[in-house]
């Protein structure tokens, strides 16, 4: 099916012209909404690719939610096929995402300085979107809704998302559900705070991927997660990169510690004893 506005009417050698109204082509798409979302407030042609860059994040942070979204609730319906779909257009999505950096990954600090200034006490962590997609991932601090008090509407989307389960929390009821051991004090946790790695989570892990014939799917979930959890990994790093190589080691726009922040963010696995039960396999 072809979203193109090109297409060609059905019988014919020539595409329809002629609408009364918008197209059928925009009327779908919001493409004159979006295409008149960017407003630079500097002088510096550089800020466009900035402005649109950073909003084509948006957007992937938006679809990329949306599926793991639709991955933690068939999880909780034990619908794995529909889980592990969503999670796999989310991997794809995620490559895309990281993709977004190209245009600014080799920004000099003078290109940088040169519209930095138009962005204010603006910065990447005030994103209610990326917020949502952390929560998601078990990255989850009260703290973080308090940039958003002045906007009701996010600021209940986000204090929703911080009391729900995370898409991990799903993934460990299942394995709960299947008859492996998780520990009430893991399933039955504070959801609104951050996850915290178990030993006894670990091992369930590391009993799985032993022995894959009698564990086919569960095997093929945790390589989801592992797919997932990698590209959220390079999506962090990439992000530093292209900070350290921007502004150095300088106080983030909003006054954040900036690379220093990033790089604690960098060490982070999320979906963790996915990755440590490799170790003990």
């Amino acid at each position: 099916m072809s979203t193109s506005p090109d297409a060609s009417v059905p019988g014919s050698d020539t595409p329809n012209l002629e609408y009364t109204g918008t197209t059928p082509y925009e009327d779908y798409v919001q493409a004159d909404v979006l295409t008149h979302l960017q407003h630079p407030l500097s002088d510096d042609p550089g800020e466009m690719v900035f402005l649109v860059t950073t909003q084509v994040m948006e957007l992937w942070f938006t679809v990329i939610v949306h599926e793991w979204e639709t991955a933690s609730r068939a999880l909780r319906e034990d619908r794995i096929p529909v889980a592990m779909d969503a999670l796999g257009r989310s991997v794809r999505e995620l490559e895309a995402l990281n993709a977004s950096w190209k245009p600014l990954a080799r920004l000099t600090p003078a290109q940088f300085n040169s519209y930095r200034g138009a962005l204010g006490e603006g910065s990447g962590f005030q994103s209610a979107m990326y917020r949502r997609l952390e929560f998601l991932l078990g990255e989850k601090s009260a703290s973080m809704l308090v940039p958003h008090r002045g906007a009701p509407r996010v600021h209940a989307e986000l204090e929703k998302a911080l009391h729900e389960p995370s898409l991990y929390d799903e993934v460990l009821r299942l394995l709960a559900r299947r008859g492996h051991p998780v520990p009430d004090s893991v399933l039955r946790r504070d959801l609104s705070q951050k996850y915290e790695p178990s030993q006894v989570v670990e091992d369930i892990w590391a009993q799985i991927y032993a022995h894959p014939d009698e564990n086919d799917e569960l095997v093929r979930l945790g390589e989801a997660l592992t797919d997932v959890g990698e590209l959220v990994w390079r999506w962090r790093n990439d992000h530093l990169v292209a900070t350290r190589r921007a502004m150095g080691s300088k106080t983030g726009t909003a006054g954040s510690a900036g690379v220093a922040w990033l790089e604690k963010r960098a060490r982070k696995n999320v979906f963790p004893e996915v990755w440590t039960a490799r170790s003990h396999v």
